[in-house]
Formats: C-alpha cells, structure tokens, sequence
C-alpha cells in the first residue's frame, strides 16, 4: 500500500503569542481528493500555511509523500512536489501571462501548452501583464503557475471566493479535469459544499483551530453540515 501523500498528527501552531491551531488531524490518500472545511476563523489558512512550511508547528508531525516535513522551510517542501495556489492570488503583476508561467516551471507533463488546454482565456492573454486581468482570469493564473511546478500535491486556498458564477464554474471545471485525469492529489479550501461533494473523496472539518469530523465525503450529513458549517 502506498503512503498518504500527506499525513498530519496533533499539529499546533501559533502566531506569536496567539495560538491557532489546538490539534489538527488530517489525512490525504495518494491521488485523492480532500475538502478541508469549517467556518471563517477556524484554521483552515493556518493549517495550509503549516503543510507548505510558510508556519512552523510548535507541536506533532507532518508527513509529505512518505518523508517528514515538519518544520521545512516552504522552498524545500515545495521543491518535494507541493504545489499552493494561496488565497488572494497573488500573481507577479508585473510580468506577463506567459513570463508568470515560466517562472515557475519545472521539468514535467505541465507546459504552457497544457495550462492553455486547461484555461483557454489565458492562451488568448499570454503577452498581456497579470495586473490588466480580470480577478477570475489572475485566479486561472494562479492555478497554471502552481501546476506549471509539476507538482504532486496541489492546494487551492479558496479559489473560487469573490469571483463571478460563470468564472466559478469554469474553475470547478478544471478542478473537475484535473481530477478526471489522476496523477494528482488535491487539496480544496472553499465555501460552497456542493461544489465540493462533487469532487472530493473526503473532508475533514476544522472548529477552533481542531479536527472535529474526518471521512468520506458521502458520510457528512446535512446535520453535521448544518453543526460544523452553518450550512
């Protein structure tokens, strides 16, 4: 059996003084699909930051791809095959679509001519700067750039919030694409649960800075929806 592609066990974290991650449990099968939720303020940014190393843990383990990470500064643990989309998207506005891509990429089956087949709107904008796009079209950047590292594991920190419904199903769709194709785990912060049901395997719910419900997607209930989430 292969090992989780991440592994994390009674993970705390704090910011200065201020602790914000009490015990976090999560676990994500190799080429499968994890819905991390819970309401605003519950740690979910705070646990992401934790795995890609931009937060060093102050207690229990993490694991990526069968090797530990716990405390790896983020270019390392990047380097290993993770790949974050961050919430707020935060393109190189300067450069171009095409110089955005470039920057990051790194030898693999991701090249601009596969970005282009996934986000379409971003072949017809290569030459034009990050910062004349549209809020959906920089999050399509975003996406491409973390995927143009080639990586084994992609995190999207909210990926579809602000943006408008014609551009949040295309984003889904492409999550959708990715999924179908395999050869990648994901990782998906997001608000909207019936999105979420339709391609994630499982989730795992954050209250306070803790796992309060882990499984398959298809075991939450509406009652637990309604008690973790507010939905």
């Amino acid at each position: 059996m292969n090992a989780p592609m991440v592994e994390m066990r009674g993970v705390t974290a704090s910011y200065g003084a201020s602790q914000a991650l009490f015990g976090v449990d999560l676990t994500l099968p190799e080429g499968g699909a994890l819905a991390l939720m819970g309401r605003n303020g519950m740690g979910k940014s705070t646990t992401l930051k934790t795995l890609c190393g931009l937060l060093r843990p102050s207690d229990g383990r993490i694991r990526f791809a069968g090797s530990e990470i716990t405390g790896l500064p983020a270019h390392r643990i990047a380097r290993r095959g993770l790949g974050l989309v961050p919430e707020g998207r935060r393109c190189f506005t300067p450069l171009t679509v095409a110089e955005n891509l470039t920057a990051t990429a790194r030898p693999g089956p991701w090249d601009l001519d596969r970005v282009a087949s996934l986000f379409p709107r971003l072949a017809e904008r290569w030459d034009q700067r990050a910062a004349s796009l549209s809020g959906g079209e920089q999050q399509m950047l975003a996406i491409g750039r973390a995927l143009m590292t080639n990586p084994r594991l992609l995190v999207l920190d909210e990926a579809t919030e602000g943006l408008a419904p014609v551009v949040r199903r295309e984003i889904w769709a492409a999550v959708a694409q990715l999924r179908a194709q395999g050869g990648l785990s994901l990782i998906l912060v997001d608000k909207s649960l019936r999105e979420l049901r339709q391609v994630a395997d499982g989730a795992v719910i954050l209250a306070r800075g803790k796992t309060v419900w882990a499984g398959d997607m298809g075991d939450l209930t509406s009652e637990g929806a309604a008690r973790w989430l507010g939905v």
